[in-house]
């Protein structure tokens, strides 16, 4: 990945997505945000317990350094349900939408998901111009929530699989995501990614399921960053 610093705050970006005229995108690090302790410091979520000014003023930065008007929220609850965004404008009175995967075709619209251990995966299809942003926990791998993506991709928008564009960021890797109760968690034909007794290889996982939907395996970036293991630059709820 490459690393980046811009607008008071840092972030990385992968490799082949950063080389697509005309697309933004960006993994933001926990550094250099406005928020204290326990949420330093590029908190941007307000289920937390952090100062909703200065999660607004998080985002507000993090927008900045994307050239975004704003960035587009919704209320991930660990599933595998479809946001489609497009030029209506948002209720400011309502709740954000409940979903996992957030998709638009749609210029200028910035799609958010919040992560700390559970896979952001950032989609693009070059040839229609559609982009995709899907927020992946155990159990959205258990659902097989990246083969879904994909799916709701060909159904809604007539995207190939072959000619997208995938990087999985930053997430709990094979050496911190334990699973000491597995047979109860995951069926049994996810047990092949176990390593190490009871530690699971959820990037291969990923990895897998998206060939599985028809993306080729040399259009796939993996940051290979655990955020256990990095809890100095990104969040982390295990860690």
């Amino acid at each position: 990945m490459i690393f980046r610093s811009e607008d008071g705050v840092d972030y990385c970006q992968f490799e082949h997505l950063a080389a697509c005229r005309g697309l933004g995108h960006a993994v933001f690090l926990r550094t250099r945000g406005c928020s204290d302790a326990p949420f330093d410091r590029l908190n941007v979520s307000l289920s937390v317990g952090d100062a909703a000014e200065r999660v607004a003023a998080n985002r507000r930065r993090a927008a900045d350094a994307l050239g975004a008007p704003e960035l587009v929220f919704v209320q991930q609850v660990h599933g595998h349900g479809v946001r489609v965004v497009d030029d209506r404008p948002a209720d400011p009175g309502a709740a954000p939408p409940e979903a996992d995967v957030l998709i638009t075709d749609r210029a200028g619209k910035f799609l958010a998901v919040q992560v700390a251990d559970c896979q952001p995966i950032l989609i693009y299809d070059p040839a229609r111009r559609v982009v995709a942003n899907a927020h992946c926990g155990w159990r959205g791998s258990v659902a097989d929530g990246p083969g879904r993506a994909v799916e709701a991709l060909r159904v809604g928008f007539g995207c190939a699989a072959q000619d997208l564009l995938v990087g999985v960021g930053p997430s709990l890797g094979p050496c911190c995501a334990e699973f000491v109760n597995y047979r109860e968690e995951l069926p049994p034909r996810l047990w092949r990614y176990r390593r190490d007794t009871v530690y699971f290889d959820f990037w291969d996982m990923t990895r897998d399921q998206l060939i599985a939907a028809g993306v080729r395996d040399d259009r796939i970036e993996t940051s290979r960053l655990c955020t256990r293991c990095r809890t100095d630059r990104f969040f982390s709820y295990r860690g």
